[in-house]
């Protein structure tokens, strides 16, 4: 087929698709290297096509940043608005997306993105994966077809990066990662210094006479945040010329993820955790890689009558709550981290934010169990 029907056959796939409200005003077309990817054709021929549909007043092209559709609610005057997508009348409409929330971790990051929100005047549409790229996948193409300003990401925990997120970043779509940097990936980042406060928990376990201690994480999680947990917990052995045992380590627990959480589930890790320990009594303190991981290991001691032989510490605890237990943690600064993420992307949104990596302080609390 020549080059001429080539052009004119993805021009009119793209023509319908925007007629039929595939992509609505505001919506970012699909890059030219993905239409050639796609159609098979050169680049230059996915160009054309573009070009064709910006001739006709359908699309504006923008140079780095992607083809956005024309229409109602959007107009070429808003390029002086940064990103120039939809824009709601006096509010600009950005995507948030949380693998998931809950009061021990990201009810606080969501309240401060909301907090910011209206400081910016923004309006978000909230999203939360469970756990699940396919969630996650729909969600982004949500977010681009609804015609958001930005979006702001709680990757899922997975092997491999979302191919979506990292088109994102390849067009330069303004998007900031929160929690879980993906290593590679050009996107701006705010999170916690997850590898400096693994070791300060750990050295506050060795400082209270603790040297056989059971790092505890669950099943398959290799994100950024948990293997910066594993390196501090790992370097402060080092550092205080104590070898890590991995085989008295417990990284098989399935309950606490996203897209478990049944109750049968938390009995199940339940009885896996007190066979550990009654085969691993040398164990006298844990490192658990976040609260809800705590409270499994806390509730195994406690039907083991040993709940006050053992230490622990834990990321993500509840200060001041009726909930039991409490232990020593690291109190993240989520309200920051949330309205952080919020300030980086309105920059980005603007053109004028420039990568960065936004680390937010942390702190220990110490409470009884």
């Amino acid at each position: 087929m020549e080059k001429k029907a080539l052009y004119k056959t993805i021009y009119h796939d793209l023509l319908d698709s925007i007629q039929n409200n595939k992509y609505p005003p505001g919506s970012c077309l699909p890059s030219e290297l993905k239409i050639s990817e796609v159609y098979g054709v050169s680049r230059i021929t996915s160009k054309k096509a573009l070009e064709m549909l910006a001739e006709q007043k359908l699309i504006i092209r923008k140079p780095g940043k992607g083809s956005y559709v024309l229409g109602e609610g959007y107009d070429e005057t808003l390029e002086s608005e940064g990103h120039g997508l939809l824009d709601t009348g006096e509010h600009k409409l950005i995507g948030v997306l949380l693998d998931s929330f809950g009061s021990n971790f990201g009810d606080e990051i969501l309240r401060g993105i909301e907090k910011e929100c209206k400081q910016y005047g923004f309006d978000m549409i909230l999203k939360c994966s469970r756990g699940n790229k396919e969630e996650e996948t729909k969600a982004i193409k949500r977010f681009l077809e609804i015609g958001v300003l930005g979006m702001i990401i709680m990757c899922v925990h997975d092997d491999t990066y979302n191919d979506e997120v990292l088109w994102l970043s390849l067009r330069k779509f303004p998007a900031v990662l929160v929690d879980r940097k993906l290593k590679g990936v050009p996107l701006s980042y705010v999170g916690t210094d997850n590898y400096k406060a693994a070791k300060e928990l750990t050295e506050y376990l060795f400082i209270h006479g603790h040297k056989n201690i059971c790092y505890v994480a669950p099943k398959s999680l290799d994100t950024s945040t948990v293997s910066d947990r594993l390196r501090g917990f790992v370097d402060s052995h080092l550092e205080h010329g104590v070898i890590t045992n991995e085989t008295t380590w417990i990284t098989d627990l399935v309950s606490t993820l996203p897209y478990f959480g049944e109750n049968n589930l938390i009995h199940q890790d339940t009885e896996k955790v007190k066979d550990f320990m009654v085969k691993n009594p040398g164990i006298t303190a844990f490192f658990a890689v976040e609260y809800g991981i705590a409270r499994i290991l806390y509730s195994a001691m406690r039907e083991l009558g040993i709940e006050n032989e053992k230490a622990m510490v834990c990321f993500d605890g509840i200060s001041n709550s009726n909930m039991t237990p409490q232990f020593a943690y690291i109190e993240q600064g989520q309200y920051q981290i949330g309205k952080n993420s919020v300030k980086m992307l309105a920059e980005a949104m603007k053109g004028k934010g420039t990568l960065e990596s936004v680390l937010v302080p942390y702190k220990i609390v110490i409470e009884n169990k």
